[in-house]
Order: structure tokens, then sequence, then C-alpha cells
């Protein structure tokens, strides 16, 4: 159990946030088009966990990325953008097959992606990964490198060296079957993976995509019953519900301004990382989290010029 709220001590390590799984393109479209029927978009960098250590970057963490693009141009860029934040690209692989991308459209609800998927997948564990995890407060990963070999394989041999080590584990349990082999249970499996990690952070329609519809109270329920130390479930405009099965607490929205909510999620995440590494009880920390997520809801693009975290000191209740 992760209670509410405690600080947590981290192991003085090298790296704040270690982020393992999928670097890619998103493709966003320019105009508002829930039936991608328009036909301009515009290439920024993406992936999950590649977002929240760009983000976690910027917010004044040490962050690197574990994650494997293609031998082209899209593979470059990314590279490049990951080499402009200040981000040591040692631990992204080059391999065969062409760099993953997802066309998104831009949206002030869910957006709905089409993906293309090949050599976010293929990335390996290697010795030099397990290095960093040793070295690493903090190891997250999401749905996607756990949805196909060998990253799958990856993942779980991450998750093993990270316990060894006690390295804090987050989870992103942003299931959608369209990512997953055809016919395979990939729900059973990322029940699986919730009772290895510490936190989670569901949104609503990831829970509903996982166990189906339910009251939110009940989708966090059955993540704690799972495993999970703390669960985060985030609620749209409805702001969010926090449980670690004896406390649970609610947050209402900080959004102010919607614009484009691809990527808030990776946003809160950073935000969330940031204020346990710098100390902070995970109440605040959470704050911090929710904070970040409404600064980057007002922009376009998973990842924004975000400040430093100092800037949301006015969210951080004088700790």
């Amino acid at each position: 159990m992760i209670r509410i709220d405690d600080r947590m001590a981290f192991p003085t390590r090298s790296i704040d946030v270690l982020t393992v799984g999928e670097l890619l393109v998103d493709m966003i479209s320019i105009q508002y088009d829930e039936k991608h029927e328009g036909s301009t978009y515009h290439k920024y960098f993406g992936g999950s966990p590649s977002n929240i250590a760009m983000n976690a970057t910027k917010l004044g963490l040490r962050s690197l990325v574990s994650a494997a693009v293609g031998n082209d141009a899209f593979g470059n860029y990314l590279i490049d953008k990951l080499r402009d934040a200040g981000i040591d690209t040692q631990g992204v692989q080059r391999v065969d097959g062409s760099t993953s991308m997802v066309v998104v459209n831009k949206s002030r609800s869910t957006p709905t992606p089409i993906f293309y998927r090949d050599a976010d997948y293929r990335l390996s564990c290697t010795p030099l990964l397990e290095e960093f995890v040793t070295q690493s407060k903090i190891v997250h990963f999401s749905c996607w490198p756990i949805s196909r070999e060998p990253a799958r394989q990856t993942i779980e041999q991450v998750l093993k060296v990270a316990k060894q080590h006690n390295v804090l584990i987050g989870f992103d349990p942003n299931y959608h079957p369209m990512v997953w082999q055809k016919g395979e249970d990939g729900v059973s499996y990322i029940e699986s993976v919730i009772g290895k990690v510490d936190i989670v952070k569901p949104s609503e329609d990831d829970a509903e995509r996982l166990f189906g519809r339910d009251t939110p109270e009940n989708h966090v329920k059955r993540f704690v019953e799972l495993g999970a130390k703390l669960v985060v479930m985030t609620l749209g405009k409805d702001g969010s519900i926090i449980s670690n099965g004896s406390e649970t607490i609610r947050f209402g929205t900080m959004a102010e301004e919607i614009v484009d909510t691809t990527g808030a999620g990776d946003a809160f995440w950073s935000g969330f990382y940031a204020g346990l590494v710098k100390g902070h009880s995970v109440r605040k920390a959470l704050t911090l989290g929710f904070a970040v997520s409404a600064y980057k809801l007002k922009y376009t693009g998973a990842v924004v010029d975000l400040p430093r975290l100092e800037y949301y000191k006015e969210f951080n209740g004088g700790e």
C-alpha cells in the first residue's frame, strides 16, 4: 500500500525516471475531426512513455528513454527531438522495420487513434537496459510493449530487475484491443501484470475497455484487488478518484481551457513523478500532476513547452 499523505524515500541514483516502451510519431489532424475525414495532419513527437520522459525533463528531472525505432527518417526525427531536449539517447535501439506511428484526431474529449506498428515492439532486453533499471528511482511502462513479443519479455525482465533493486514501478493500463495480436486475450495478461507494479493510472475509458461498464468506484476497487498499491483513475471533466484500498480521495478537474487532450495523461504522470522525486507527499504530487496536465490541455500535441516544476507552486499547498 502507498499511503496518500506519505513521502517516498528514494535511494540516491543517477536516473529519476526511466520510461520503457514506445517511441513513435503522432500525426495529429489540424482540425477537430472525430471521424478522421480531414486531409491535413502535422507530425509530432509521441509515444506515451517517451512523452513522460520529455515532460519530466522539462520539469527538472533526469529522465531516460528505452525504446526501439526504425532506421528511417522518422527514427532520426525522434532521436533528434530527444537530443534537443537534453535526454541521453543510449537507450534507443535502432531496429529493422519502420518507425511506429499513430494517426490521431485533434480532440477536446477522447481522441480516436489509428495505429501503425512495427519497430516499437522489437525492443530487446540488453545488459545496458538492465543497468539503466538499477540506476533508476522510477521505472514506467504502458500496455504497448507488453502487447507483443519480444517487447513483452523485455518488460518482464525489467520488472524483475526493478523489484530486485527497490525501484518504484508505474504502469499505464492504456489497453486498446487494436494494439494486441488478433485473438489474444490481452485483458488476462494485463490483469497478471497489475500485481507486479506499484502505481496504475487508468482513464475511465481504459477501465471500461478492460472490465466493462461499471462505476468508477468499482473499477478502482478491481485494480486494487488485482494488487495495485495506488490507483489513480482520471474521469475527464469529472476529475479523478484515487485509492490505495483503505483511503479514497477525489480531485476536481483543474482544466480551464481544453485545446487538445492528446498526452494529457502523460503530462499528469510527469508532474506526479516530479512531485514524488522532489520530496512532496503523494497527495501533493497528485496535485502537481493534475496541474501539469491542465497546463498541457491548453496546447496541441502530447509534448509542449512546460515550465519547470516551480511554476506550479501555487498548487503546492505550502510544501
